[in-house]
C-alpha cells in the first residue's frame, strides 16, 4: 500500500507563531535575530515555535491538572529534526518531552509536559508507509482511529484497541494500550513488531525482539524514559465487518467477577469488558462483552450466554459495524465537549489488581468513594492475563488473573481545590493496592514519590535505572513522569 500522509501542524490553525533560530546558553533563551552570546539551532525541516499560544497549549492535557510550560514546541518535518533536537538539548542541558498533539495528550497528571524545556508535537509525523497482510508500519503521532480507518477495507485490525482510539500510537505504546481484547491478545505493546526510537543520546535505532532487544524492551511502556518512538511496525489480525455487544447486569460483585474470569478462559467472546454503574438502587455491575462475526453468519445467542448468571431481564443486545463498535465512545466525546465537561479536571486513577483480592479491594474502595467524588466519570472492572503480557516496564500483579479497576473520575465542581483533593484520594487508594500487590497504570493523577516508583518497579527497578543510564545517561528525556 502507498504512504498516507495525513493533515500536518494542526497547531498552527488561527494561531500567530513565531519561529526562532537562535538559542542562548547563559540566558535560556531563544532568539529569531542575532544576539550576543546566541548559537544557532540545527537546520530544521520543521519549526522550532515559542509563541506563547502554542507554549500554553503544550502545558495542557487531559487531566487539566498540571500546567508546566515548555520554553519552545517543535513541530518536526521529519524523523531527523527530532534526532538533531535531542541531541541539541543533551548537549545544552535541556529537557525534552514527547506528546500526541499539543494540549491533547490523554495523560491526566503532566507526563507529557516538560517545565522549561521542548515540546515534540509527534502529531506532526503521521504517515502510514506500508501495510501488508500481517502488519502496518507507520508513524508514531498517527492515530489508532486513522490505521483502523485504513485496515478495515482489507479486514484486518489492531489486535487490541484502547476504548478511544483517538490517540497517538506511540502514546499508547509508551504506556501499554490497554483494552477489552487485552485478555486474548496482550496489551498494544505485546503487538508492535519493531520500532524505529531517538534515544536520550540521540541516536536513531531500529528494534525489535531480534535486533537491539534490550531497547526493544525497555521502550515498550517505558514511559518515555529511554527513547521516543517515532515510527511502530504494528501487528494486525483478520477481523470480521460486524460486532454484537451483549450488556447485562449484576448485583453480586463476586458473581460477576467470577463469571468474567469464566469468560476469558474459555475465549467465547473477543472482547471482555464491565464497569461500576448506578442503578436506581444503587451501585451494580456491568457485563459488556462482544461477538465479532459476518453477516450470515450471526452468533448464537444461548450459546455464548450459555452459563452466566447475570440478573434475569437485564439483557441488551445490539449489532453494529466493527468500525462503529471501535469507535463506541466517540458521540460521548462530542457531547462532553459540547458541554465543557470534557475541559473540566480529571483525576483519574487506573489499577491493576491482583485477581484473588479484587472483589475485597473493589468493595474497600467503593465505599470510599461515594459518587459525588466521581463527577458521572465511568468506573471499569475487567480481567485479563497477566502471563500474557511481554513488556517487562508493564508493571502487573503476578498471578494467573489480574483486572483493571478505574476510577475515571470529572472534578466536579471542576475547582483546582477539588481536583487537588481527588488527587490526595488517589494516593490513598494506591497505598492500599501496594499493600495488596496491585500496581498502578501510569496515565492517572497521581503524585508519585522516588519511593513509590521504585516500589512501582519493584523488583525490575535496578533494570529500569541500567536502561535510563545505557539510553538517557544525561536524563534528557520525560521528566513529566517524575520518575528521576
Amino acid at each position: 500500500m502507498s504512504s498516507r500522509a495525513l493533515p500536518r501542524r494542526t497547531i498552527l490553525r488561527g494561531a500567530l507563531v513565531t519561529v526562532v533560530t537562535l538559542f542562548n546558553p547563559v540566558s535560556r533563551s531563544w532568539a529569531s535575530t542575532p544576539e550576543p552570546g546566541a548559537i544557532g539551532l540545527p537546520a530544521l525541516d520543521g519549526q522550532l515555535l515559542t509563541d506563547a499560544a502554542t507554549r500554553t497549549r503544550a502545558a495542557e492535557d487531559y487531566g487539566h491538572i498540571v500546567h508546566r510550560t515548555p520554553w519552545a514546541v517543535l513541530v518536526p518535518g521529519s524523523v531527523q529534526d527530532i534526532v538533531k533536537m535531542v541531541r541539541f538539548a543533551r548537549a545544552h542541558g535541556l529537557k525534552v518531552a514527547g506528546a500526541r498533539g499539543i494540549g491533547e495528550s490523554h495523560s491526566t497528571h503532566g507526563q507529557s509536559q516538560v517545565e522549561a524545556g521542548v515540546v515534540i508535537d509527534m502529531s506532526a509525523l503521521s504517515t502510514i508507509h506500508e501495510i501488508d497482510a500481517t502488519s502496518a508500519w507507520v508513524d508514531a503521532g498517527l492515530r489508532w482511529i486513522h490505521l483502523l480507518e485504513a485496515t478495515l477495507p482489507l479486514g484486518k485490525s489492531p489486535p487490541t484497541l484502547t476504548d478511544y482510539i483517538d490517540l497517538s500510537i506511540g502514546g499508547t505504546l509508551s504506556v501499554g494500550g490497554i483494552g477489552g481484547q487485552t485478555f486474548r491478545w496482550g496489551l498494544q505493546v505485546d503487538n508492535v513488531l519493531e520500532m524505529d526510537v531517538v534515544t536520550g543520546r540521540g541516536e536513531l535505532v531500529r528494534c525489535s525482539p531480534f535486533r537491539n532487544r534490550p531497547l526493544f524492551d525497555a521502550v515498550r511502556a517505558g514511559l518515555g524514559q529511554f527513547g521516543i518512538i517515532v515510527r511502530a511496525r504494528v501487528r494486525l489480525v483478520d477481523v470480521p465487518p460486524r460486532a454484537r455487544t451483549y450488556l447485562a447486569l449484576y448485583h453480586d460483585l463476586p458473581r460477576f467477577l467470577r463469571d468474567q474470569q469464566t469468560l476469558i478462559a474459555d475465549g467465547r467472546f473477543e472482547y471482555v469488558e464491565g464497569s461500576v454503574v448506578s442503578t436506581g438502587s444503587g451501585r451494580a455491575y456491568q457485563l459488556e462483552v462482544v461477538k465479532y462475526f459476518a453477516p450470515g453468519s450471526e452468533p448464537d445467542d444461548a450459546r455464548l450466554l450459555a452459563g452466566l448468571s447475570f440478573e434475569p431481564g437485564s439483557l441488551q443486545v445490539t449489532d453494529s459495524s466493527y468500525f462503529d463498535f471501535a469507535n463506541r465512545l466517540a458521540p460521548l466525546v462530542e457531547f462532553l465537549k459540547s458541554t465543557g465537561a470534557w475541559d473540566f479536571p480529571h483525576p483519574w486513577l487506573d489499577n491493576f489488581v491482583p485477581g484473588r483480592v479484587t472483589a475485597s479491594f473493589v468493595e474497600q474502595v467503593l465505599a470510599q468513594t461515594p459518587e459525588s467524588e466521581m463527577g458521572q466519570g465511568p468506573i471499569l472492572l475487567y480481567p485479563f492475563h497477566p502471563g500474557r503480557l511481554t513488556a517487562p516496564f508493564a508493571r502487573v500483579p503476578t498471578g494467573r488473573t489480574a483486572f483493571l479497576f478505574s476510577l475515571l473520575r470529572t472534578a466536579v465542581p471542576p475547582t483546582p481545590e477539588n481536583a487537588a483533593a481527588l488527587v490526595a484520594r488517589n494516593h490513598a487508594i494506591l497505598d492500599q493496592l501496594t499493600c495488596v500487590g496491585g500496581k498502578r497504570y501510569p496515565v492517572g493523577s497521581v503524585q508519585m514519590s522516588s519511593a513509590d516508583w521504585r516500589e512501582h518497579f519493584h523488583p525490575l527497578w535496578g533494570h529500569f535505572v541500567l536502561a535510563k543510564r545505557s539510553f538517557d545517561p544525561d536524563n534528557v528525556l520525560t521528566p513529566g513522569q517524575g520518575i528521576f
